[in-house]
């Protein structure tokens, strides 16, 4: 028996004219999937999204909307019969249960899709709010409430008070499929989410490079990918085991000291050049994958200028590695609103702990800024790493993660206690 309902507010889906029927079905089997260790019902009319299920079963429900991608917000909903007397009531329990919570102030907005109703949205307001009102429950403010209280006469009445907010976007899998380039930093969760934002399904591929970086480093970035799936509905990261690799670039460089420039016929030591180096060997094995997987574009989380070897010179040298778009949707953020995002994601606390990434370990004191092509063409023949790039990406480990795994051990968990 159904005893708690929901009601969604769809985000920019409903600006998509003749597609939109195919994004709200998206949006459906997205909530379907995400919901499905659980007894639910799932309704779209109008543009709204209803779910109905157990009382049990609210906490996960609300666990799910808080992170689903294509809606706006969410609330938990009264569904009740069309007359006054009900709806009255109906606000008189949102408010009381607000002021129980400290709220002191209330306005209420209606909706009236029913046009059949004998009350037009400000006479239905006006006669909900007086005994909430008269009884000073709480008192009318139009301009900043505690509470607004919503009504919306559809082919039932809706009544419900302050909304949660959600995601927004557009439902994850109506633009094609992206290979996030997956590293244990604040920025690429963040950059993967954005994309997610989009519509994009999501798979990571992670370089790992023991044992130089620890075990507890790939389980940081095996526990982002997990938290990015509670966005994403599931999740695949490619680990890349890139030991030899890192060893191969840093033992070359070591035979090739220094090189003549192609840009200013000028000598500079090739060592500067070991993170850009690394970094294009890495868009390379990421090609493979994004091959293979059927990716339509590779997404990194670089940001312009956030640290020196991020210009646009050498930004131009990494995504010439590959022949897929190369996203960078935090390109033009700053740190503090890519910390905001990364807090909102709950990714920020597992990003900041310490464990040091491949890219960190073997990092030159004054890397190159502004690297030209010919000189890192050149000396990626000279690394002879293809091999290399071939086995690491046929020898790669693959983990899943299901958003509907996480509801799964909540309720996994919630038995346990009782």
């Amino acid at each position: 028996m159904y005893t708690e309902s929901y009601l969604c507010q769809l985000g920019e889906l409903t600006l998509k004219g003749g597609n939109l029927k195919t994004f709200e079905k998206r949006l459906v089997d997205n909530a379907r999937s995400y919901l499905s260790p659980l007894d639910i019902k799932i309704q779209l009319r109008a543009g709204r999204m209803y779910i109905d299920c157990r009382k049990e079963d609210s906490q996960a429900v609300e666990f799910c909307l808080s992170r689903l991608i294509g809606i706006t917000g969410w609330a938990k909903t009264q569904v009740i019969d069309k007359n006054l007397d009900a709806i009255k009531e109906a606000v008189m329990r949102e408010a009381l249960f607000a002021k129980e919570r400290g709220a002191k102030t209330f306005k209420i907005e209606t909706r009236r899709s029913d046009k059949s109703f004998p009350l037009n949205s400000y006479e239905l307001s006006a006669q909900a709010a007086s005994d909430v009102h008269s009884q000073a429950i709480l008192q009318v403010n139009l301009h900043k409430p505690d509470l607004i209280i919503r009504i919306e006469v559809r082919e039932k009445c809706f009544v419900y008070g302050n909304a949660h907010k959600a995601p927004r976007g557009l439902p994850v899998g109506v633009s094609n499929k992206g290979l996030l380039l997956l590293s244990g930093g604040i920025d690429s969760p963040v950059a993967g989410y954005r994309m997610m934002r989009r519509g994009m399904k999501v798979e990571s591929i992670y370089f790992h490079a023991y044992p130089y970086t620890s075990v507890e480093a790939q389980e940081k970035v095996e526990e982002l990918a997990r938290k990015l799936s509670l966005f994403g509905l599931e999740t695949a990261l490619n680990i890349i085991h890139f030991t030899e690799v890192q060893l191969k670039i840093r033992q070359q460089l070591k035979e090739i000291p220094t090189f003549i420039s192609k840009l200013d016929n000028k000598e500079k030591k090739t060592e500067a050049y070991s993170t850009l180096l690394l970094r294009f060997c890495m868009m390379k094995t990421a090609s493979l994958l994004a091959d293979y997987i059927h990716a339509s574009c590779l997404i990194s989380g670089e940001s312009l200028g956030q640290v020196a070897s991020q210009t646009i010179e050498n930004l131009a040298i990494t995504e010439a590695a590959s022949p897929l778009p190369l996203l960078r949707p935090l390109i033009g953020l700053d740190k503090e609103e890519i910390v905001e995002t990364a807090r909102y994601i709950d990714s920020y606390e597992t990003s900041i702990l310490p464990y040091e990434d491949c890219c960190v370990l073997f990092s030159p004191k004054h890397p190159v800024l502004k690297a030209h092509i010919e000189d890192v063409l050149f000396l990626y023949e000279a690394l002879k790493v293809d091999a290399l790039i071939q086995e690491a990406f046929e020898k790669r480990e693959i983990k899943i993660y299901r958003a509907s795994d996480s509801i799964r051990k909540m309720l996994e968990d919630k038995n346990q206690k009782n």
